[in-house]
């Protein structure tokens, strides 16, 4: 199989509107919310876009642009945690003040270096205060350029992706990045924005709650028309709301629900969601691509049954979705962890399986998905299941989400090369952790995977490449320069020089062109292991 084409007998495809509602459910984690949030407010925005007389197309617009509006955040979730701590309980608390003006300015310094010891978080707050806009704005580009190429690769009409550069203006024109206002925002953001902040405090305050802080924002925040017609018709806007089954009556208004996916098609829009999880930390960049890829691989070579091999790739790439729920606070840690979030780790492939276990077509990839992180002498999480329990498809899969991570950096560790993650994979297969067979066939199906030595693509030369790995890991220019032993500013016109081969223009897009161009996960002169 080409690493980015679809795998030999690929079954029935899945249904595009379920994959998508399973990526809003993910999105929910990293917002501080529950489960089914943004499906709730998707069916409040429908509601109040049919009451405004939008047609079919602006009504497609707006159940997507509400659904998938946020998931460009979680593209800044590393800046996120550096300036603010923990990213999703940031963002969590956004929802309790209109996003402008000194509350907005309180709450972001209230949430600057928590955790540190009070002279050093009064310093970062100092700090931070000097250059709070440019630093938000920053962030807001990054955010709105990262949704609309996330919508894009899920497949998304265009009239999407293009709204999502609106998602953080507002009506008052106090937005970011660009001021817009009024009219010069698309209705169907605005509309997405009442939805998105309706449902919040509907849910945790009641209509009436609900219906004071929409008057309290409109004009400002919230478009006046909208406000009026969620106004007027608030009790039939959310009538049924809690009672209902939300994923099937959110379902039932997706434009495209009855649109089913090819084989082909159903893997191009996995290998989406696995580029919108890995993208969360640097550290994990392009790793749900090449735990895939390296699962089906070794499934090939020990002769797995096509089903199989397809079962073990798309287990590979969603095996993460459950990490949006972990913030980076936690898995940006240099230290260890606490017992508290440790907790919150080894919840994560739980929420996996919580995130697809409604998707229909997928049960089998779920169920191994939900595993890679058990060993089968049951020190493994989140169940502790052990022997027999494990199945070939689950030890296969452990192996080769254990080997790609040995292969990357983490903060606590520099990444090994292919022969010392190999030793270290064999190690635990010795220890009775990992099965010796699955070690075996994941490391041949690695010893294809690393080897490289054509040129590199975009006409990079190797010094460009590690300047790009650099950059995906989220490193400074000034940290750049220090670990490769220059100046700043010839880092700095590295990664001037790299963005303008790539056509890209800040960390998240280089990122994903590394993905797409295979240039993370390998040194950059990796060769052949014999």
């Amino acid at each position: 199989m080409h690493p980015h084409g679809t795998l030999p007998g690929s079954e029935k495809g899945l249904s595009r509107a379920e994959l998508l509602a399973a990526v809003s459910l993910a999105i929910d984690l990293g917002l501080g919310q529950p489960m089914e949030h943004m499906l709730r407010s998707s069916l409040i925005a429908t509601r109040i876009a049919e009451r405004m007389g939008l047609d079919h197309r602006q009504r497609a617009t707006v159940y997507y642009a509400n659904l998938v509006g946020w998931i460009g955040c979680h593209a800044d979730s590393h800046e996120l945690s550096a300036l603010f701590g923990d990213d999703i309980a940031f963002r969590a608390d956004t929802y309790a003040v209109d996003m402008t003006g000194l509350p907005f300015l309180r709450l972001m310094t209230s949430h600057v270096g928590r955790g540190l010891p009070a002279w050093e978080r009064g310093i970062s707050a100092a700090v931070f205060l000097v250059a709070a806009r440019s630093q938000v704005a920053t962030l807001i580009h990054s955010h709105c350029s990262s949704a609309g190429v996330l919508s894009d690769r899920m497949g998304l009409d265009g009239q999407v992706g293009e709204a999502l550069a609106y998602v953080f203006e507002r009506w008052d024109g106090r937005g970011l990045p660009n001021g817009c206002r009024g009219e010069g925002i698309p209705v169907e953001i605005h509309i997405a924005h009442v939805a998105d902040v309706v449902e919040v405090h509907l849910r945790t305050g009641g209509l009436a709650h609900a219906k004071d802080v929409l008057r309290s924002r409109r004009g400002s925040q919230f478009s006046p028309a909208v406000a009026d017609v969620f106004e007027r018709d608030a009790a039939e806007i959310v009538d049924g709301l809690f009672d209902m089954d939300v994923w099937v009556a959110a379902l039932t208004q997706a434009p495209d629900r009855d649109r089913t996916l090819t084989a082909e098609e159903s893997d191009e829009l996995l290998r989406a969601m696995a580029d919108f999880v890995d993208l969360k930390s640097p550290f994990t960049l392009g790793h749900s691509r090449g735990v895939a890829s390296l699962a089906a691989g070794a499934a090939r070579h020990l002769g797995m049954p096509s089903p199989d091999v397809t079962h073990l790739y798309r287990a590979g790439l969603v095996h993460s979705l459950g990490k949006m729920g972990v913030s980076n606070q936690i898995w940006e840690k240099k230290g260890p962890l606490t017992t508290a979030e440790w907790e919150r780790v080894r919840m994560y492939p739980d929420l996996t399986g919580r995130i697809l276990s409604r998707v229909k077509g997928l049960e089998s990839v779920v169920s191994v998905a939900m595993k890679h992180r058990e060993r089968i002498d049951g020190s493994g999480f989140p169940r502790g299941i052990a022997g027999a329990e494990l199945t070939a498809k689950d030890r296969l899969l452990a192996a080769a989400e254990a080997y790609q991570g040995l292969l990357e950096p983490r903060p606590h560790r520099a990444a090994l090369d292919p022969r010392g993650a190999a030793d270290r994979l064999r190690d635990e297969a010795r220890a009775g952790q990992l099965d010796a067979e699955s070690v075996a066939a994941v490391l041949a199906a690695a010893g294809q995977r690393v080897s490289r030595r054509t040129p590199w693509p975009a006409g990079l030369t190797d010094r460009e490449v590690e300047i790009l790995r650099l950059v995906a890991q989220g490193r400074s220019n000034r940290e750049i320069a220090a670990d490769l032993f220059i100046a700043e500013k010839t880092a700095r016109n590295h990664v001037e020089r790299v963005y303008a081969k790539l056509g890209v223009n800040n960390r998240t897009q280089a990122s994903l062109a590394a993905i797409d161009r295979g240039l993370v996960g390998f040194p950059a002169t990796a060769v052949a292991e014999k």
